[in-house]
């Protein structure tokens, strides 16, 4: 079945996973019919699928009228054959329970018809397994999405042993038709990738307590603020489920062996009745309040080695059994766990023989079969690296990891590329900025630059806190002059920057698009300076550039007030924006105006911005670069192809020359 040919699903499970992922459906324009067990459980969450769209219509993130149109494409059902009698394809998301899950398709089968493809939204479970219950193993796969699927933007597509690549193909569309990023794993491995690389890491975190080798303030302030993961592993313990996790856990060490042993520790909570932030206690106590504390300062070096370790045999065996590549991996990490750079980029980054040798030491001392490295980790150790050469940067002029750089025609492109994390600022992609600014300035051919955040939910939303260590005022200083230059570079170099904003655009990245020569922002972008509600102002230049562009007083009321909810178009009545480009035009606008100002003439561009830059140190200063450099224009020769091409009424092909 081919993408075009999908009108209707259906979406058995009602529950938080079934109700979002029906939801996230009706907005791409499918219809849907949404089935469970009893009329209560699909009524809920027909309401919570209608809470939710009168949500994003209220933060404009939708219209009113898309909000309206999706919930008529959904009808809420209890009969089996009526929700899936003329389904193009089945979404499975009930119970993770084998048993659970194998009656629904034997029920299933016999109402769907021959041409519906079946998919499970199962996180950990056997596909090859749940498909060979039906008569179409070959029209059977994984869809795994992520909590909330409205929010979340990454899906597993799950081969499993039977499944056709006409099947995975249709459903890797339809979950790009859903605006999320399909991830496809090879391989019917249990865990797929994100649960087989976090469970065994969260596992670990309770191993370490258990065995009074660590505290949980310990593990979750190393997690937080040494590695820069989204929460500590215990806060995501409890977050998910201890009862949840578990079950996964029971189930990897049934199918992969005793290396995925539960802790103790998660078994006597769950006995306990301890699930979580559901149940109001977990491993944090919730019931005063948030519960979660978690230190800065408490992380140590051997737990982020232990952590780091764990998850670097996991993406080795991975690897080595084809399940997925390490760039695969990566990217459903940082789109599924929210990870700052996915395990086998930071593995790398820290010696894969260190974490090696880490592991087996550890094993030498403990004799837990969860510490003995596998044969796929020791090959990996040996070769030293899981990206060979040039695999981590992709196509790019050379490897970046937090932006992604490419010249089209005469346009330099320059995007940041953690949608993941909403395209948040991290010290390392200032320095990938600078070197990109380098590269580009370099190129002859680059007349002009685009600078556009990846996704559709930020250009950026400022700087990634997680990624903030405690420290020195004087590395804070650092910190901010490092952002000062960089952001100076871009503003000073001698070709126009064009930055299209789509989404949020916060913090440092109102800061990164204030250095831009003209910006462009679709009609759902946000923009605010939040900084005075941390204690903290601006820090890459944001107090100057600002006023400069929108006045004091305008600059004064933005920073002040702390607002991040600025519309665009007050934005373009402060003079920030130039242009509001109604959303479904933006990119086509975005690279239509980039061509434009890369089509103009680069010298008299190059001198124009040199003047203005002078003029800001007084107007005689810049009138004096004005003037030499009107003289200077006069002698090359795109002045002549200029008036020639005024005379002749044609374009001008300007040369640089």
């Amino acid at each position: 079945m081919d993408l075009e040919e999908i009108n209707t699903v259906a979406v058995l499970g009602a529950g938080n996973m079934g109700h979002g992922i029906a939801e996230v459906a009706a907005l791409a324009g499918y219809d849907v019919c949404l089935r469970d067990i009893k009329e209560e459980f699909v009524q809920n969450g027909y309401e919570q699928i209608e809470w939710s769209l009168g949500k994003l219509a209220e933060r404009e993130q939708i219209s009113e009228a898309d909000a309206d149109e999706a919930l008529d494409r959904i009808t809420p059902l209890v009969d089996v054959g009526e929700a899936v009698g003329d389904a193009d394809v089945v979404i499975e998301a009930v119970p993770e329970k084998m048993d659970i899950k194998k009656d629904v398709y034997s029920e299933v089968e016999e109402h769907a018809p021959d041409r519906t493809i079946f998919a499970t939204n199962t996180s950990s479970l056997s596909i090859t397994e749940l498909s060979e219950v039906t008569d179409r193993p070959e029209q059977f796969c994984g869809m795994h999405f992520f909590n909330p699927p409205v929010r979340m933007q990454l899906v597993e597509v799950i081969s499993g042993a039977h499944s056709s690549d006409e099947t995975l193909d249709a459903i890797g569309g339809l979950a790009e038709d859903f605006g999320k990023t399909p991830v496809r794993v090879h391989k019917d491995s249990p865990g797929f990738i994100v649960n087989r690389v976090l469970v065994p890491l969260m596992n670990e975190a309770a191993w370490m307590v258990y065995e009074d080798e660590a505290t949980v303030a310990a593990v979750d302030s190393t997690a937080s603020y040494d590695m820069g993961l989204p929460m500590g592993l215990f806060e995501l313990t409890d977050q998910v489920g201890l009862d949840v996790g578990l079950h996964v856990q029971e189930y990897m060490h049934e199918t992969l062996g005793e290396a995925y042993k539960p802790c103790p520790m998660t078994e006597e909570k769950v006995e306990a009745g301890e699930l979580g932030k559901k149940s109001g206690k977990g491993v944090y106590d919730y019931e005063d309040g948030d519960g979660v504390e978690i230190p800065t300062d408490a992380g140590a070096e051997w737990i982020e080695d232990r952590l780091l370790a764990v998850m670097a045999d996991e993406v080795a065996q991975l690897i080595d059994d084809d399940v997925a590549g390490p760039d695969a991996i990566d990217r459903a990490m940082q789109l599924g766990a929210g990870f700052p750079d996915g395990p086998a980029k930071l593995a790398d980054d820290r010696g894969l023989d260190d974490l090696f040798e880490a592991l087996e030491s550890t094993y030498e001392e403990s004799g837990a079969a969860r510490h003995e490295p596998s044969d796929a980790f020791a090959e990996a150790a040996e070769d030293g690296q899981f990206y060979a050469g040039d695999d981590a940067g992709g196509e790019d002029i050379v490897s970046f990891d937090a932006i992604a750089v490419e010249v089209d025609g005469k346009v330099g492109h320059i995007q940041i590329d953690r949608a993941h994390r909403m395209n948040t600022i991290t010290t390392d992609m200032i320095e990938e900025i600078d070197v990109a600014i380098d590269q580009l300035v370099d190129d002859d051919a680059v007349r002009a630059i685009l600078l556009t955040g990846d996704g559709d939910r930020a250009f950026s939303a400022g700087f990634d806190a997680s990624t903030a260590a405690a420290g020195s005022g004087i590395e804070a200083a650092e910190l901010s002059r490092l952002g000062q230059r960089v952001f100076g570079r871009l503003e000073a170099i001698p070709v126009p920057v064009l930055a299209a904003i789509d989404g949020y655009c916060l913090g440092g990245g109102m800061e990164l698009s204030a250095c831009a020569d003209m910006r462009i922002a679709s009609e759902r972008s946000q923009f605010g300076q939040p900084e005075h509600n941390l204690g903290l102002l601006p820090g890459w230049g944001g107090t100057q550039r600002l006023p400069r562009i929108v006045g004091e007083g305008r600059a004064k009321e933005i920073i002040f007030t702390a607002r991040n909810d600025y519309d665009p178009e007050t934005m373009a009545d402060y003079d920030f924006v130039n242009e509001v480009v109604p959303t479904a035009e933006f990119e086509d606008r975005a690279w239509e105006l980039a061509r434009d100002l890369a089509a103009g003439p680069p010298i008299a561009m190059k001198f124009t911005k040199r003047a203005m830059l002078a003029g800001r140190d007084g107007v005689d200063a810049g009138l004096e670069v004005e003037s030499s450099s009107f003289g200077h224009l006069f002698t090359t020769d795109d002045l002549w192809e200029g008036l020639s091409a005024f005379q002749s009424d044609r374009d001008p092909e300007f040369e640089g020359e």
